[in-house]
C-alpha cells in the first residue's frame, strides 16, 4: 500500500513556538493544571479539540472576500441556504454561531423540569443546555460503546431496546425529543450506523417524538457507513449523508467540525410552529435569522466547506490519519478505545494509569504529563468533564469510561507532527507508574473542565 499523502498543499504557514519540559512546568502550574488554560502560543500541538481549528482552504478565502455584508437578505445567506439544504433537505435553516446556539435555542423551547431528552450519548454543551433548563439528558449508548477494547463496528449506535423502554417508562409526554450524536464524541469519536438511525426513527415516531441529529460530524459517520455498512459501498458520501438526514426531523450542527470553518453554526428542522420559535429567540440573542451571529464571509465559507469535507480523497486521508496513529499505539501497547474513531484519538485512562482512582482523574494526569513532556494539548474526557455527585447522597459518581482525547484539526499538521505525538505518548507511557492524581481546588457548576482549578494529590 502507498502511502496516504496530505490531499492539499501548504500555502501559508504558523510558526511554532517551541518550549523547554522547564518552562512548561512554570507555564501549567499558573494555569491551575487545565489545559484550556493555557495560552496557545505556549503549546506545541494543540490537540485540544477540533472545533474550529481547521485551515480553510483557497476556495474559502476567496468566499470570505465574496461576503456579503448587509444586514437582511444577503447573498451569502442564500448560498449557505441552498447548500444546507441540498444536503439536509430540511424546510427551516437558521444559522448560529456555533452549534451551542443551536442547542441553546433548541432546548430554551422543547427543554423544562421533568423532561428527559435521550440520547446514545450527549456531549458536553448539549448536556449542559438540557440541564440549564431543568430537563435530564440521558445516554443509551449500546454495551459495546461503554468497552474501550470492543471491535463493534458501530460503538456509536444508541440501544434501541433501551430507547423504546425508556420512552415506555417516562412517557412519551414527557420526552420532547431524541438525540442522535454523529459520531458519538463522548464515546470515543465512534460512528452510528444507517440501520441504527432508521431504527431511532421507527421509534421515535411510533411514539410521535421527534428525532433530532448532533449533526457536527455528519461526514466522518457517512465515510464510516460506506466503508463499513454491507449496501453502502457504491454509494457516495454526499448521497450517505443525504440519507441520514433523510430521517430526521432537524439538527443542530456546530459548522466547527464537518464544515471546515473557524467560526459558524445551524440549527434545521422541519416543524413549522418550532420554527417560528426558534426564529424568534435568535432575533432576540443571535441576531436577524439571514445571519444569526456570523458574518456573511463566514456563511460564504461554511456553503464552500460543506462541499470540500465530503471529497472522499479528502475523507480517505482524514480517517487515514486516526488509524495509523492506532496502529502506531497498539504496537506500542498503549490502551485506547478501538476501533479507532473519526476525528480523534481517546487513550483509555482507566488501563493507561490503573494506580489512579477515578475520583483522582487519572485522564487529567495523563493529560497534563503529555503536556509537560512534549507541549501536547489534549482533553481529558472522563471524570471532570461528566462526573458529577449524588444529590441525594453527595457521593461520587464517576462517568463508564475515563478518556483522555487527541483531537485532530482539520488540514493544519503533517505526518511529521503525528509521529511526535507518538514519540511523546510513547515517553509518557513508559513512566506511567510515576503519574499522581489530581484534586479540584476551584470547579464550576455548569462545564466545569473549561475554567476548574487543580492540584496535584502528593
Amino acid at each position: 500500500m502507498k502511502t496516504i499523502i496530505e490531499p492539499f498543499k501548504i500555502k501559508m504557514v504558523e510558526s511554532i513556538k517551541m518550549t523547554t519540559r522547564e518552562q512548561r512546568e512554570k507555564i501549567i502550574r499558573k494555569a491551575g493544571y487545565n489545559l484550556f488554560m493555557i495560552d496557545a502560543v505556549d503549546i506545541i500541538i494543540d490537540l485540544l479539540t477540533d472545533s474550529g481549528t481547521a485551515a480553510m482552504s483557497d476556495l474559502q478565502w476567496a468566499g470570505i472576500m465574496r461576503g456579503d455584508e448587509s444586514y437582511a437578505g444577503a447573498k451569502s445567506f442564500y448560498r449557505f441556504f441552498d447548500k444546507v439544504s441540498e444536503l439536509t433537505n430540511f424546510k427551516h435553516i437558521i444559522p448560529t454561531h456555533q452549534g451551542r446556539a443551536a442547542e441553546k435555542i433548541l432546548f430554551g423551547i422543547l427543554a423544562e423540569p421533568g423532561k428527559f431528552i435521550p440520547s446514545n450519548t450527549h456531549f458536553d454543551t448539549t448536556r449542559a443546555n438540557i440541564e440549564y433548563q431543568g430537563a435530564e439528558g440521558v445516554d443509551l449508548v449500546i454495551e459495546e460503546g461503554k468497552n474501550p477494547q470492543s471491535l463493534h463496528p458501530f460503538k456509536g449506535n444508541i440501544d434501541l431496546e433501551k430507547l423504546e423502554n425508556f420512552i415506555k417508562e417516562k412517557g412519551a409526554e414527557n420526552i420532547p425529543v431524541c438525540m442522535l450524536t454523529i459520531t458519538n464524541n463522548s464515546g470515543g469519536g465512534q460512528p452510528v450506523s444507517m440501520e441504527n438511525i432508521k431504527g431511532a426513527k421507527e421509534i421515535s415516531t411510533k411514539y410521535n417524538i421527534p428525532l433530532f441529529l448532533d449533526a457536527c460530524r455528519f461526514a466522518e459517520n457517512s465515510y464510516f457507513i460506506k466503508m463499513r455498512e454491507p449496501g453502502f459501498e457504491n454509494k457516495s458520501c454526499k448521497q450517505i449523508a443525504q440519507e441520514i438526514f433523510s430521517y430526521a426531523d432537524g439538527c443542530t450542527m456546530s459548522a466547527k467540525k464537518d464544515a471546515l470553518v473557524n467560526i459558524g453554526g445551524f440549527l434545521a428542522m422541519n416543524d413549522d410552529e418550532l420554527a417560528t420559535q426558534s426564529r424568534n429567540v435568535l432575533v432576540v440573542t443571535e441576531g436577524f435569522p439571514t445571519y444569526g451571529g456570523l458574518a456573511g464571509r463566514d456563511l460564504e465559507a461554511i456553503a464552500q466547506g460543506l462541499d470540500e469535507v465530503l471529497d472522499e480523497d479528502y475523507l480517505h486521508y482524514r480517517i487515514r490519519t486516526v488509524e495509523y496513529m492506532g496502529e502506531r499505539l497498539d504496537r506500542m501497547g498503549v490502551p485506547f478505545i478501538k476501533p479507532p474513531g473519526g476525528h480523534a484519538i481517546y487513550l483509555d485512562a482507566k488501563s493507561f494509569a490503573p494506580h489512579i482512582s477515578v475520583d483522582q482523574f487519572p485522564g487529567q494526569a495523563i493529560a497534563c504529563e503529555l503536556y509537560l513532556a512534549g507541549g501536547i494539548r489534549s482533553c481529558e474526557i472522563g471524570g471532570i468533564m461528566f462526573g458529577k455527585n449524588d444529590h441525594k447522597t453527595g457521593e461520587y459518581i464517576a462517568p463508564d469510561m475515563e478518556l483522555v482525547r487527541l483531537a485532530f484539526p482539520r488540514r493544519v499538521y503533517t505526518q511529521s507532527h503525528f509521529d511526535y505525538v507518538l514519540e511523546v505518548i510513547e515517553e509518557v507511557y513508559q513512566n506511567r507508574n510515576s503519574l499522581k492524581g489530581f484534586r479540584f481546588t476551584y470547579e464550576a457548576p455548569l462545564l466545569r473542565h473549561f475554567t476548574a482549578q487543580f492540584e496535584v494529590v502528593s
